[in-house]
């Protein structure tokens, strides 16, 4: 059965309402902002592939612009998973810039390894290029058909598109998530930055990437979100926070 998380109401339309874009929709050219300028893959140290793993599938909220390291949403998640004696390794397989068709295009060696939950925080590019509404449904449901195939359980967390393309066009996007949520039966987290967005104090200086405090916060959500599809903890951690 689809699991929803709390939504917090009013805070839906709040995504990127200090992004400047155009007056309409521009499919094939690059919008004067993105959420973060598109980076490669830092190169990080072979993971062990031997322990269950939990990766986040995401553009520059999952990577953690503006924040150090230990301050992103997987590192903060790993980090409770670890006080809390469960033996995960938490993937971050954020890139700052990435659209649903770029975390589409990673995906195979983004599952490498013992794999048990993705976690797709995907579509706030395509949402401030005003990219086809069409597109992004299509590109995440097969993110979701494809992790599936492999026995992976799936966390869809939602996203907001700003309002500069119109209402239909906001709507739409929204829907789209609450749609394969339902079709695909997989976990779903309504809105990423429920909770932050919008709020000048949990936000870096350019309003649309959360800072340390609202990385806190969009970290507990999505534990709630996803501990019901974890193994027990073993061995002698300490209870995670709450």
């Amino acid at each position: 059965m689809t699991r929803i998380a709390p939504l917090s109401i009013g805070l839906l339309a709040l995504l990127c309402v200090s992004c400047t874009q155009p007056d309409g929709p521009a499919v094939d050219a690059r919008p004067a902002v993105d959420l973060a300028p598109a980076t490669r893959p830092s190169p990080a140290p072979r993971p062990n592939l031997t322990r269950p793993r939990i990766v986040f599938l995401g553009d520059s909220l999952t990577a953690g612009y503006g924040l150090a390291k230990e301050q992103s949403v997987p590192s903060l998640l790993q980090a409770r998973l670890h006080a809390g004696g469960y033996p995960y390794e938490v993937v971050n397989a954020g890139v700052s810039g990435d659209t649903s068709a770029g975390g589409l295009s990673r995906l195979d060696w983004s599952l490498e390894g013992d794999v048990k939950v993705l976690v797709i925080e995907l579509g706030a590019n395509d949402g401030l290029r005003g990219l086809p509404v069409a597109s992004l449904k299509r590109n995440l449901g097969e993110v979701i058909t494809r992790a599936r195939s492999r026995g992976v359980a799936v966390v869809l967390t939602g996203m907001e598109a700003p309002p500069n393309f119109g209402e239909a066009y906001t709507s739409e996007f929204r829907q789209v998530y609450r749609d394969l949520a339902t079709s695909f039966d997989v976990t779903f987290m309504p809105f990423y930055l429920d909770g932050v967005a919008g709020n000048p104090a949990l936000n870096i200086a350019d309003g649309m990437h959360p800072n340390a405090e609202g990385s806190r916060i969009i970290e507990r959500e999505v534990w709630h979100t996803l501990r019901p599809l974890l193994d027990p903890p073993t061995g002698a951690g300490r209870s995670s926070r709450k």
